[in-house]
């Protein structure tokens, strides 16, 4: 049993970049910790959207001048350095990090720090099957190391968790799956509000429109959207995808080589894209691993038709046929299909939208991911609140 903590539990949440995705999971479970009990402390690289916000609502947040996403070893053996000092100064109870670069550093850290529970988030893994045989097998060998040096593991779905423990990266005793908490600011797809999107997209009522959210980066595999929408072209479809990455210059490239400029719309990093979303016909994503994404959940609440990529924690909420389609990863020509098939069959499309919409009603709601995170962070610390001993019950 750990000596109790003084006055309330400090938490820092550490995350690689402080943008939506990850960071606006992060962020979210630091804002529904119940400030009597716990103080979060955020630390991330500097320049992160999310930062303000943060601030907004009381959190304090620390900026890494030695985080970057990609591996960097002078900077990185530097980071260490910077988190074990910040670790130290602060007398930080909980650790918890999140993404790949973020959870390396900071699970280091924390143990050179002596920090008493270091707790890491599984979004997904930094590994997948469209990688070297060599480069899959060291980065799982790196994450069972870390696994040994991290007294909790949260899983943000059942596949994810699962893949930890057969992979020996966590045992089986140490994973929770606690599925991410995601503020419903959905605007119905309905005539009105289709109408509206579509006017502040400037595309026309009777144009087919596909579309996605999310950064233009490796793991969205944004070559294979293009090649979902070269397939389709020639019915008259156009795309958009919503959000920016380190990729958008060579994606736009690849887009005028294929003549697609006319349908192809790149509308960079939006704060109105609830509003946007219902201009939609389908939403698409193309994803090579995936973790539960926020922008599929978001897309169901928003009531559309969606086809995915079958990885990771996606088939948790697309069940194919019943709440959307699902496609094989890497394979374009296989989700052009399922995407043609809905534009095709509107009622069926319907039909899957509103189950997806129902199914995902109430199911990530910000309350029960804090009570369970709340208890995670005290039982691991052997101070559990009695208020957290029994959940509330289902309605």
């Amino acid at each position: 049993m750990l000596p109790a903590p003084r006055g309330r539990i400090r938490v820092a949440q550490v995350v690689t970049r402080f943008i939506a995705g990850t960071g606006g999971v992060a962020l979210r479970g630091a804002e529904g910790l119940d400030r009597t009990r716990f103080e979060p402390v955020i630390l991330t690289a500097p320049g992160g959207p999310l930062i303000e916000r943060a601030q907004a609502e009381g959190i304090e947040v620390l900026t890494l001048r030695h985080m970057r996403p990609e591996i960097a070893p002078h900077d990185d053996v530097a980071g260490i350095r910077e988190l074990r000092s910040l670790f130290e100064v602060g007398r930080f109870d909980v650790v918890h990090t999140h993404s790949a670069k973020a959870g390396a550093l900071g699970r280091i850290a924390a143990r050179q720090a002596e920090v008493p529970v270091v707790v890491h988030t599984f979004h997904g893994f930094p590994f997948h099957g469209f990688q070297s045989p060599l480069r899959r097998s060291a980065y799982i060998a790196v994450e069972r190391r870390l696994g040994r040096i991290t007294d909790r593991f949260v899983a943000v779905s059942a596949m994810v968790g699962a893949d930890a423990v057969r992979l020996g990266i966590a045992p089986a005793e140490r994973v929770r799956v606690i599925p991410v908490s995601i503020a419903d600011r959905s605007v119905r797809r309905e005539p009105a509000s289709r109408q509206r999107a579509r006017q502040l997209l400037g595309i026309s009522e009777r144009t087919a429109l596909i579309g996605t959210v999310g950064r233009i980066d490796h793991q969205k595999a944004p070559f294979d959207f293009l090649e979902v929408l070269n397939r389709l072209r020639h019915s008259g479809v156009h795309a958009v995808w919503i959000g920016d990455g380190p990729m958008r210059q060579e994606v736009e490239s690849r887009c005028h080589r294929l003549g697609l400029d006319g349908h192809m719309h790149f509308l960079g990093e939006r704060d109105d894209v609830p509003v946007l979303l219902p201009a939609l016909d389908i939403f698409v994503m193309t994803s090579l691993y995936e973790g539960l994404p926020c922008a599929v959940v978001e897309a169901m609440q928003c009531g559309l038709p969606v086809v995915a990529t079958a990885v990771n924690g996606v088939p948790e909420v697309i069940v194919t046929g019943e709440t959307g389609l699902l496609a094989p990863a890497g394979r374009p020509a296989a989700c052009a299909t399922a995407v043609r098939y809905l534009l095709e069959h509107p009622a069926e499309a319907t039909h899957m939208a509103e189950n997806g919409r129902r199914w995902v009603a109430g199911r990530f709601g910000a309350r029960d991911a804090a009570i369970a995170l709340s208890g995670l962070y005290e039982e691991a610390l052997g101070v559990r609140h009695p208020e957290l001993q029994l959940l509330p019950e289902a309605s």
